[in-house]
């Protein structure tokens, strides 16, 4: 079974993830391991404060992988990008903002940072 895990950044995705890939005794693939590994990324954005990535490599890669081992947990607020016919299950996952908020201040985001991704979620 292929599981998929979106969300918006800091809202416990991986957390879900890794215990539900143990449980269910499925591979666990963190997908920015995965970007970074695979050079899916281009140069980082001062405006977004990120990298941005080609969602179309992304998805060619992510196929691959299922295609490798159907039992797989994919962890990634990008994974819902993914074809459905791949997903046999979708997880998303959400937050209190303001618990966000204080999780955001934690891993030390910019003010900007952290207003976008609270109206993201």
């Amino acid at each position: 079974m292929t599981i998929i895990i979106t969300g918006s950044v800091a809202t416990g995705k991986s957390i879900i993830a890794k215990k539900l890939a143990k449980e269910l005794k499925h591979k666990y693939l963190d997908v920015n391991k995965l970007i970074i590994k695979e050079k899916l990324r281009e140069k980082y954005s001062k405006k977004l404060e990120s990298y941005p990535v080609d969602i179309k490599k992304l998805n060619k890669s992510l196929i691959k992988k299922i295609k490798e081992n159907k039992k797989i947990i994919i962890d990634s607020h990008l994974s819902h990008y993914l074809p459905k016919k791949y997903v046999d299950l979708c997880i998303v996952t959400i937050c209190d903002i303001k618990e966000l908020k204080k999780r955001l201040k934690k891993r030390k985001y910019s003010e900007k940072k952290i207003k976008e991704n609270l109206e993201t979620e």
